[in-house]
């Protein structure tokens, strides 16, 4: 199974504010084997802008094993209609670049603690339709605990 890692379960590893997703996400990272996981530019990108230098450290460690996937024409426009049809505000455009991302590399899983963009159903439901309409292939977007 192919997964792509949003910034959100990068963080979540040493987000000590929140025991139990830290606690989730630690245990998805110990069945990582079984899977082929991949992170992208804009990942990167935002752990770059962390404030935190410790913080920013640790987690460029932990994805310096993950390939990285790059942003393309396709995922441009695919971005793009994502925000047209109200996948996440127009103020997030990295939100639905990370869903573009997965869906254009044609994994299975786009994984996330975002629940206020990412990570629901209204989501899921107009991804699904854009996807359709597009021919492109479907993805699940759930959190890492649900993969386990």
């Amino acid at each position: 199974m192919r997964t792509y890692l949003d910034t959100s379960v990068i963080s979540a590893l040493f987000d000590d504010k929140n025991p139990e997703r830290k606690s989730l996400t630690e245990a998805f990272f110990k069945e990582m084997e079984y899977f082929e996981t991949f992170i992208s530019e804009i990942t990167v990108a935002e752990i770059e802008r962390t404030p935190d230098v410790e913080l920013r450290n640790k987690m460029r460690e932990a994805i310096s094993r993950f390939p990285i996937l790059s942003l393309t024409d396709d995922v441009e426009w695919l971005a793009e209609e994502y925000v047209r049809y109200g996948v996440v505000p127009e103020g997030y455009p990295e939100d639905a670049y990370h869903i573009a991302i997965a869906v254009i590399n044609e994994l299975d899983y786009l994984l996330s603690w975002n629940f206020k963009h990412i990570v629901r159903r209204k989501t899921r439901d107009i991804v699904r339709m854009v996807n359709t309409l597009n021919r492109l292939r479907q993805i699940e977007i759930i959190t890492p605990a649900e993969l386990l």
